[in-house]
């Protein structure tokens, strides 16, 4: 199993390049990143996983620039994104701040996104609350249009581009294919959705993902069947479908759970700490390999 990390990365705790490279060096798979652009103080939303929201939500590192530095100090890390809140994009520039990233570092990039939960944060950037998961779909399907391999138009009911000439483009090539509003293959990195299970979620993932970021990796005995057999239905290979459990605390048990479902991957998450305490929970993560 494939073992990667996310951890909240801020102007407080270890540096991109200086993680990257230990993480590289111990033989971790990927660097999985948060995104939140701001924090409003008058915040009616609540903290999801109860309490006082930690103070490094309103610190976090945009992920795409922390990323770039962490691909130019490494050669074979995965680099991804958990998760990109695609809603408060403008999906032109973020197709394009994806596929440089990609590019430049040799299709390491996977795409988490994911839907929020932070009203007020979303409502600064102009997003209708009740249409958010609507607009995510939207804008893929414009990316998508701009990843093509020759000039494609896109008009949706949230956003248009006309056919344009759009490099770099991402190193993953099509795959699929997919049915419904995003027609024909997935197009661009590995795209991964997160949020909790239900149909909304699982209707999205098989609509124009690679798979599920489950947080915390609870409850997967029970909703990976549904989820499967919603992969199957949309027509989608059976073998491609992937579930990568996120943020998850490891015991040996869990991943031993983990591998008897069948997955390859699971992010493990860190301390948004300093160097000596990040580096100390890493020699921690050494038993898992």
């Amino acid at each position: 199993m494939r073992i990667s990390v996310t951890v909240f990365l801020t102007d407080e705790t270890i540096a991109p390049t200086r993680l990257a490279r230990e993480l590289e060096q111990r033989g971790f798979a990927g660097l999985y990143l948060p995104e939140h652009t701001h924090i409003p103080v008058e915040r009616t939303s609540p903290y999801p996983a109860g309490g006082e929201l930690p103070p490094e939500y309103g610190r976090t590192l945009d992920p795409f620039v922390a990323l770039g530095q962490a691909a130019a100090v490494t050669e074979r890390l995965g680099l991804g994104t958990g998760i990109t809140l695609v809603a408060q994009h403008d999906p032109i520039d973020l197709a394009k701040q994806i596929a440089t990233l990609d590019h430049l570092s040799g299709g390491r990039f996977t795409l988490g996104l994911g839907f929020g939960w932070n009203v007020e944060e979303a409502a600064d950037h102009g997003v209708e609350w009740r249409t958010r998961r609507e607009l995510v779909r939207d804008r893929m399907a414009l990316m998508r249009a701009l990843w093509s391999e020759t000039p494609t138009g896109y008009e949706g009911a949230f956003g248009s581009v006309r056919a344009s000439f759009a490099y770099p483009k991402p190193v993953e090539r099509p795959r699929g294919p997919v049915a419904g509003q995003i027609a024909g293959s997935v197009i661009g990195p590995r795209t991964l959705v997160g949020g909790a299970a239900g149909p909304k979620l699982f209707a999205d993932i098989c609509a124009y993902a690679d798979g599920w970021l489950p947080i915390g990796g609870r409850g997967l005995g029970e909703s990976l069947p549904r989820l499967r057999a919603e992969w199957a239905d949309a027509g989608r290979d059976p073998a491609s479908l992937q579930v990568v459990p996120y943020a998850v605390h490891p015991t040996p048990g869990k991943l031993a759970h983990y591998a008897d479902l069948g997955i390859e991957e699971v992010v493990v998450q860190l301390p948004p700490a300093g160097e000596a305490e990040v580096l100390r929970v890493l020699d921690g993560y050494a038993e898992y390999f």
